[in-house]
């Protein structure tokens, strides 16, 4: 998937890869119907996890997920552009990292980005080799980022099934981190 980021992106999402395409609902980030990452934008931002699923079909509605981050401002892109799967499955506990995503080059031409949020353990890990940060955030937790003036980097709660939390947990992690991030955004 190419970067879905752009001039008024103001806080990016990155998670590690994809699941293999046959795994995809969509054609867009979070594409496994059994990830709960659309879910949970569907509670924090419309207080119903269906919002973005066309269950009948299995699918998530596309139109209406790219119109939420335009309108919000949010990007999405991976920590990874080419993996090694060391199993035939999306966990991120058998994906090796060949080839890491340059973020201060994905990052550059998108000004307003001030908040970077990671979204499993696999990316964290990821991002943070990058900058050289060598005290991961906990779950839930943000620091900044040393080398990017103003950059948050927050760690949220993988919306991967197989992670251990209520999906109203989970939702819950991520309410507080975008109402922190959009107060702070739009008080800047």
């Amino acid at each position: 998937l190419k970067p879905f980021i752009d001039q008024d992106t103001e806080i990016l999402f990155l998670g590690s890869f994809p699941p293999q395409r046959k795994k995809w609902a969509i054609d867009f980030f979070y594409p496994n119907f059994i990830n709960d990452h659309w879910r949970i934008q569907g509670i924090v931002f419309h207080q119903d996890k269906d919002f973005f699923v066309d269950t009948e079909n299995k699918t998530f509605k596309l139109d209406a997920i790219v119109n939420h981050c335009k309108k919000y401002h949010i990007g999405y892109y991976d920590t990874a552009t080419a993996v090694k799967r060391l199993k035939d499955n999306a966990s991120d506990k058998f994906l090796e990292i060949i080839t890491p995503t340059d973020i201060i080059k994905l990052i550059e031409n998108a000004p307003k980005i001030k908040a970077i949020a990671t979204t499993g353990t696999k990316a964290t890990e990821t991002i943070c080799q990058h900058f050289n940060i060598y005290d991961m955030p906990s779950v839930g937790q943000a620091i900044n980022i040393p080398s990017v003036p103003d950059m948050l980097l927050f760690r949220l709660p993988s919306s991967s099934r197989a992670y251990p939390l209520p999906l109203e947990k989970k939702a819950l992690a991520y309410k507080q981190f975008l109402l922190q991030e959009f107060s702070q955004l739009h008080s800047r």
